[in-house]
């Protein structure tokens, strides 16, 4: 019986090649300069097609079958029914060589237990049609990628950080002139490896890949207020294309962020995991805006990202391509982050109490907070054991710096905010340390919500914990704003204390949920005809607006205002503004288009009104600059899971945060 078997699986073996022996795969060109450029993938010999046939993306090249780190359906392209077709992909350097693989796969052999996060099912590779050969990438392992800026603990620095593919020597030169970069710092470079990861699949073959070496420099003894431009790399390995900051002045009071949370990013190919193609929006915007400044003379601004910030869930190539998509912002703009649940939340994290049992599950895909804490480097040195024996602790938990007039502080709801802990200490002494002359205004930020209306059942603990313990921190000591993310859309609450309005900021702060960046899922608010049985969570008076668009916000502030806006992601226009003065008075609504004190001469922010009234010039240029990386993604590609032929794949879109 067994030679008989063997004899029919080497027969069926032997009329399958023979089969798919004429099918063809190439692309061009060859190689790439830098992520984000664009290979087409052609195939032609494919006989009886199905429309499940698939294209499989494979980094490193000798990766098994099912080790794919994204695919797409041959059906995206129009004429796949005659055999033959292509695919535009722009592709993220990875530090490796990519090869592509052509699958047969019918109806017939889906497997229901084998399905992507969504609970699609993922393709099968039992027939393999053709494979590529290697694409690289000019540069190889050597160009430095992922440039982002920080701001450190001394106001007169800037911090920027890059990954390469090896650990060799690199720096940063920097100066006042492009064409004279003569300041030149060493950068430390840092790296992880796969048994620092706690769990499936970020330990897994599956999802680990080699993420190249985190490099960290500080440009020192800058002028305050001053465009500096700089690029990173070294001679011997290449250097970096030249970018431009502006310098933090101690001696303004002008403040300007983008703030959100909750944004990840999109793949122009289908993966393991749902890919976030609202973010793309959100970074056009932000990019419009920051255009914007530019017109106006040097104005320096920060982006704030309050948790969940690549989505990877533990497939390690989704933090290359989150990075990728956010570079053009944060290699102008220090982008400053705060850990969420899905950078951080494992199964046997060092602080689970027993109240937190159904809070914290294994949100990070078994990262368990090592990538988020070696590819940022926050102000401060928070820290806690990731409860491993060996791999880096986890940084980046709680810190605070002053803009302006704002004294920004980030706290961290994944680990001890409870009274008598580490990080409860900080933020007492932060709080009743701040100089209200200076800085008259104080925004705290986080990941979870201590006020929303999307009630979920999982995270009512931690918010009656925060009410406990956090909440009095805040009334005491005069917090002006108070920013969550979590929940996927945004929600501003009245100025309020112990869930009752007040009439001023003092002693009520003011909360806000600004998690509409870009994750899909969303809560529930309205009923829907075909889910009777999914809870309604109506708006309660303290609750002044709640909004579904995607977006951000934008806060501009001096030493008598600071203003809030809710910018939409479908049309760049705001749909809600909060005026908070630092007299008391929180004024909401109103007139806020370009005739408002928003974009007031006598505010030093004049550019709001050209951002505002005039964003479509603006929008030309900007979209100018970013048709490689975003159109390509959005129409060449097909983006998303739901995006197949006939709607084949669609999102299961839960209430998951």
């Amino acid at each position: 019986m067994i030679a008989v078997n063997s004899f029919f699986f080497f027969f069926s073996f032997l009329f399958v090649s023979s089969v798919y022996s004429k099918v063809t795969i190439s692309f061009s060109p060859q190689t790439l300069n830098r992520s984000g450029d664009t290979v087409v993938i052609k195939w032609s010999g494919v006989e009886s097609p199905s429309d499940l046939d698939w294209l499989g993306i494979y980094s490193p090249p000798e990766s098994p079958h099912d080790h794919f780190i994204g695919y797409k359906f041959l059906s995206d392209s129009p004429d796949w029914k005659s055999g033959s077709g292509s695919i535009s992909l722009p592709l993220t350097n990875l530090r490796s060589n990519y090869s592509f693989r052509i699958f047969h796969w019918t109806q017939s052999e889906i497997n229901p237990k084998h399905n992507d996060h969504d609970h699609n099912p993922l393709p099968g590779t039992r027939h393999l049609l053709a494979e590529s050969n290697r694409l690289t990438f000019r540069s190889g392992l050597n160009r430095p990628e992922q440039i982002h800026l920080g701001l450190t603990d001394l106001v007169n620095e800037m911090r920027v950080m890059f990954v390469t593919g090896d650990g060799e020597e690199r720096s940063a030169r920097y100066g006042e002139a492009k064409e004279r970069l003569d300041n030149v710092v060493l950068a430390r470079g840092v790296t992880y490896e796969k048994e620092h990861m706690c769990h499936a699949p970020a330990n897994s073959t599956i999802g680990w890949r080699d993420p190249g070496w985190t490099f960290d420099a500080v440009m020192k003894h800058l002028k305050p207020g001053i465009k500096y431009h700089y690029q990173v790399g070294s001679d011997s390995k290449g250097w970096s294309e030249i970018h431009s900051f502006v310098s933090r002045n101690e001696n303004s009071d002008q403040t300007l962020a983008f703030m959100f949370g909750d944004m990840g990013c999109s793949t122009p190919y289908r993966t393991f995991i749902r890919g976030e193609d609202e973010s793309l929006s959100t970074v056009k915007w932000i990019l419009r805006d920051i255009e914007a400044l530019g017109d106006y003379g040097n104005k320096a601004a920060i982006v704030s990202h309050i948790g969940d910030i690549s989505y990877a869930r533990g497939y390690s190539w989704i933090w290359d391509e989150f990075f990728a998509q956010i570079e053009p912002i944060a290699s102008q703009i220090p982008y400053h982050v705060c850990i969420g649940n899905h950078e951080y939340d494992w199964p046997m994290q060092p602080w689970k109490p027993d109240w937190a049992a159904y809070v914290y599950g294994k949100d990070s895909g078994g990262e368990c907070g090592v990538p988020y804490s070696v590819k940022f480097n926050m102000p401060g040195n928070s820290s806690e054991a990731t409860g491993m024996v060996t791999g880096p602790q986890s940084r980046n938990l709680y810190y605070s710096y002053d803009m302006g007039s704002v004294h920004f502080v980030y706290i961290s709801t994944e680990t001890d905010f409870l009274k008598g802990g580490k990080q409860y200490g900080f933020i007492k002494s932060d709080l009743e340390s701040v100089n209200r002359s200076k800085t008259p205004f104080v925004v705290v930020q986080g990941h979870r919500p201590m006020y929303t209306t999307s009630t979920k059942v999982r995270d009512t603990a931690i918010r009656l914990k925060m009410l406990e313990h956090l909440e009095p921190l805040f009334v005491r000591n005069n917090v002006t704003v108070a920013l969550w993310g979590h929940v996927h859309r945004y929600e501003r609450f009245c100025p309020i204390s112990n869930n009752t309005c007040g009439e001023r900021w003092q002693g009520s702060p003011v909360h806000l949920v600004i998690g509409m960046a870009g994750q899909e899922t969303q809560p529930i608010w309205e009923p829907r005809p075909d889910h009777p049985d999914v809870p309604i969570f109506p708006q309660p008076v303290r609750s002044m607006y709640r909004g579904g668009e995607f977006g951000y916000t934008r806060l501009v502030a001096n030493k008598e205002r600071l203003t809030l806006s809710y910018v939409g992601n479908h049309d760049g226009e705001v749909h809600d503004v909060v005026e908070i003065l630092a007299s008391g008075e929180v004024v909401s609504g109103g007139d806020y288009g370009k005739d408002s004190n928003l974009g007031s001469e006598s505010d030093g922010f004049a550019f709001l009104w050209y951002v505002e009234g005039a964003s479509v010039m603006v929008l030309g240029v900007v979209l100018g600059y970013f048709i490689g990386f975003l159109s390509r993604r959005k129409r060449e590609s097909g983006t998303g899971t739901g995006s197949s032929n006939n709607g084949r794949w669609i999102p299961v879109k839960n209430e998951e945060t």
